[in-house]
């Protein structure tokens, strides 16, 4: 206001503020990813998102290395502890992650 009085903004309502996280409910923040051979993720992801589609080599959480193509914005539905930058020509990958 002109005359200087601080005005209270409004708070969002948080939907989420009362419920743990759930790995069945929306991922709490999506992470670029920069595909490594020799680095884990900081996180485990519960699930890849792809802007650009190609090829994406990834090891699991069980620990098993996929290489699946998709197509241009594609979400994979698997715990990822590792984007390979072998066999990886997608871009645009963001990790799902749950913390």
């Amino acid at each position: 206001m002109a005359d200087g009085s601080n005005i209270e903004e409004p708070t969002m309502r948080n939907p989420f503020e009362n419920r743990a996280p759930a790995l069945h409910g929306p991922a709490l923040d999506m992470v670029p990813v920069s595909p490594a051979d020799g680095a884990d993720l900081t996180d485990v992801a519960s699930a890849l998102y792809v802007e650009t589609g190609g090829a994406v080599s990834f090891v699991t959480l069980a620990g098993a290395v996929r290489t699946v193509s998709v197509a241009d914005k594609s979400i994979l539905p698997v715990a990822v502890r590792r984007v390979r930058a072998t066999g990886t020509t997608a871009s645009g990958i963001f990790a799902m992650v749950h913390v």
